[in-house]
C-alpha cells in the first residue's frame, strides 16, 4: 500500500489529483460517457479496429474517473487515475477487483503491451488492423469492467443513504 500512497502523494502534489467534494452529477456523466465510448466501439467494430481499442479503453478509464468524481477526486492523469482507483482499493474505500484495475494497465491474457499501450499505438501510429479475437476479447471485458463500475457506484449510493437514514448527516468528504 505505501506505493500506491506515495504515488498518490506525488499526483496530489502536482496537481494532477485534486481533492473536492463528491460529485454525483460529474461521476454519472462519466459513466454515461464510458457507455457511449463502448456503443462507439461496436458501431467501430468491422473495419476500424484502431479506434475499438482505443474506444474500450476509453470506456474503462472514464469508468475510473466516475469512481473518482463519486469518492470526491478529480485528476488530470492516466496514470494518476488508475493508481487512484487502486489506493481506493487497497485502503478498502472501495470494493473493486484489482485484476479489472491490472487489465487496464496491463492485458496479459491478450498481449504483453498494456491496454493504454496499445490505445497510444493505435491512435498515434499507423497501423489500423488489429486481431479480431483481441477485439472481442478487449471489447468484452471494458463491458464487464463498466458493468462493474456502475454497480459499485449504486452500493456506494446505497450505503450513503443507509447512512444518512441512520445518522441524519449526508456524506461529506
Amino acid at each position: 500500500m505505501q506505493n500506491t500512497k506515495s504515488k498518490l502523494d506525488w499526483c496530489i502534489k502536482k496537481e494532477l489529483i485534486k481533492n473536492i467534494s463528491p460529485n454525483d452529477k460529474t461521476s454519472k456523466e462519466h459513466i454515461e460517457k464510458a457507455k457511449h465510448n463502448l456503443r462507439a466501439a461496436e458501431h467501430c467494430l468491422k473495419g476500424f479496429g484502431d479506434w475499438v481499442v482505443s474506444q474500450c479503453y476509453y470506456a474503462m478509464y472514464h469508468s475510473l474517473l466516475a469512481i473518482l468524481f463519486k469518492k470526491g477526486y478529480e485528476s488530470r492523469n492516466h496514470e494518476c487515475t488508475i493508481n487512484t482507483v487502486d489506493f481506493l482499493i487497497e485502503t478498502k474505500e472501495i470494493v473493486f477487483d484489482k485484476e479489472d484495475i491490472s487489465y487496464i494497465r496491463t492485458a496479459e491474457q491478450m498481449t504483453s503491451k498494456d491496454a493504454k499501450s496499445l490505445r497510444e499505438e493505435f491512435q498515434y501510429g499507423t497501423e489500423t488492423k488489429v486481431n479480431e479475437i483481441l477485439l472481442n476479447d478487449m471489447l468484452k471485458k471494458s463491458k464487464e469492467i463498466v458493468e462493474k463500475v456502475e454497480i459499485l457506484l449504486n452500493e456506494i449510493d446505497s450505503l450513503q443513504e443507509n447512512k444518512t437514514e441512520r445518522t441524519g448527516v449526508k456524506n461529506v468528504k
